[in-house]
C-alpha cells in the first residue's frame, strides 16, 4: 500500500510485516512521532520491495517471519538495489544466529518486538542518520553463539589478540557500546566525553578493524571475541 507523504523533513519510513494487526498498529503509532512519517507497508516481501524501489524510504522496518521470500533474504535484495536504504529488522526471533545473519546481510538495526515505542523511534531516527543499533538482549545473546577463546585454535587466539592489541583500552570500551548498538551520543555520555572524541574514536576503531561502518565493526568483535 503506497502512501502521500505530508510531514516535511520526516524519516520516510516503510513497514514490512505480514500480521495485518500489527502493521496498523505500527502504522499508527510511529505516525504520532513528527519526526516518522510511515509512507508505505507491505504484507510480504516481494510486496514490500516493490514499494521500497518506488518510494526511496529513508529505512524499512522489516519482519524475519515473512511468507514465501522472508526478511533475511528480502534485506540482501533491498540492499542490493538500494543500498542507501537503511533496514531496521523487528521481530520477535531472538536466536543469535539470526541476528548475525540479519546483520551481515546489510540490517542497520535488530530490534526485538517488545520494544518501547519512544525507543523504537529514536531507533529509526538514529538509524536514518546513519547509527546501528542492537537490542541489547540479543547482543548478549549473540556473544554466546561464537566459541569462547579456549575453544578457537592457536593461530585464531592469536588473530583475536592482534586485533585487540590494535585497539586502546579506551576504544575497547567503545567498541563494547558499539556492539550494544549505541549511538555516539549514547557513547559521549555514558563516557562522558563530548559528541566529537566519541565520533573520532568510532572513526579510530573502524580504521583499525577494516571495517566499513559501526555494524561490520561490532559484528567483527563478537566474531572473532574481540571484546
Amino acid at each position: 500500500m503506497l502512501e502521500i507523504s505530508e510531514k516535511k523533513d520526516a524519516v520516510k519510513v516503510v513497514i514490512v510485516e505480514d500480521y495485518k494487526l500489527t502493521r496498523v498498529g505500527l502504522k499508527s503509532t510511529l505516525n504520532e512521532y513528527e519526526h516518522i512519517n510511515v509512507i508505505g507497508e507491505a504484507e510480504d516481501a516481494t510486496e514490500g520491495i516493490k514499494i521500497i524501489n518506488t518510494l526511496k524510504p529513508d529505512v524499512v522496518l522489516m519482519d524475519l517471519g515473512l511468507p514465501g521470500m522472508n526478511g533475511l533474504e528480502a534485506t540482501m535484495k533491498v540492499k542490493e538495489q538500494n543500498k542507501d536504504v537503511k533496514i531496521i529488522i523487528l521481530t520477535s526471533h531472538e536466536r543469535s544466529d539470526e541476528v548475525i545473519a540479519a546483520l551481515g546481510a546489510g540490517a542497520n538495526a535488530y530490534c526485538l518486538k517488545d520494544i518501547a515505542p519512544q525507543t523504537l523511534s529514536e531507533v529509526i531516527r538514529n538509524v536514518a542518520d546513519g547509527t546501528c543499533w542492537v537490542d541489547a538482549g540479543v547482543s548478549k545473546a549473540a556473544l554466546n553463539f561464537f566459541p569462547k577463546p579456549e575453544n578457537v585454535t592457536l593461530m585464531q587466539t592469536t588473530e583475536v589478540q592482534d586485533a585487540r592489541a590494535q585497539l586502546t583500552e579506551r576504544e575497547l570500551e567503545v567498541l563494547k557500546h558499539l556492539v550494544q548498538g549505541k549511538s555516539n551520543t549514547e557513547i559521549a555520555k555514558e563516557l562522558i566525553v563530548s559528541v566529537h572524541t566519541a565520533k573520532a574514536h568510532v572513526c579510530s576503531i573502524l580504521q583499525k578493524l577494516c571495517v566499513d561502518d559501526r555494524v561490520q565493526a561490532a559484528v567483527k568483535a563478537i566474531k572473532e571475541n574481540i571484546i
